[in-house]
């Protein structure tokens, strides 16, 4: 995962729709078209799976992407490495990042699913980069494009949050908040 401390993490489960190379390290036309790709039957893709579920792992400098099951590691980006983050405009429950990969001149479009957390993934991914961007991690004057609605969370969605967290889960998102 990360070398990071166990209570810097936080992660959510989500369904992982897949990645595709994208042209651009950004936009909200880049991730729609990304989307409506991963979703047309017609495309072939290599990167194209079915439905996984996965676990987002959030980290103070990284995103993990875990399988549900085997705790398997399919894919790590940087936090330097994130470009754009954002909530498909029409379609609420899926939501996407791009990365630029770490060894070649290429981006990806990661895209999932999410019934319930997608604003707050998007978020919450926001608000740990530019923690990350204040602790000096980051070099240069780059921002990471976050398109969320930020909305006021209300003590009722809080504690939905939090009831839908475990225990040790909750002391992790209390410890990334402190942070930030």
């Amino acid at each position: 995962m990360s070398d990071i401390d166990d209570d810097s993490e936080i992660y959510f489960s989500v369904k992982f729709l897949g990645r595709i190379q994208v042209v651009h390290p950004g936009g909200m036309q880049i991730l729609t078209d990304a989307v409506q790709a991963i979703q047309d039957p017609n495309i072939e893709m290599d990167e194209k799976m079915k439905k996984t579920k996965v676990h987002m792992f959030l980290t103070r400098s990284a995103i993990d992407i875990l399988e549900h099951k085997t705790k398997f590691m399919l894919y790590s980006c940087t936090l330097s490495s994130v470009s754009f983050c954002a909530v498909h405009p029409t379609q609420p429950k899926i939501l996407g990042f791009v990365a630029k990969h770490p060894a070649a001149d290429m981006y990806h479009c990661y895209i999932f699913q999410s019934k319930k957390f997608s604003h707050l993934l998007v978020s919450i991914i926001g608000d740990t980069f530019q923690a990350y961007k204040q602790d000096g991690n980051l070099q240069g004057d780059r921002d990471l494009v976050v398109e969320a609605l930020r909305h006021k969370v209300t003590r009722q969605h809080t504690e939905h949050i939090y009831c839908v967290l475990t225990r040790h889960d909750k002391m992790k998102w209390h410890a990334i908040k402190a942070s930030l």
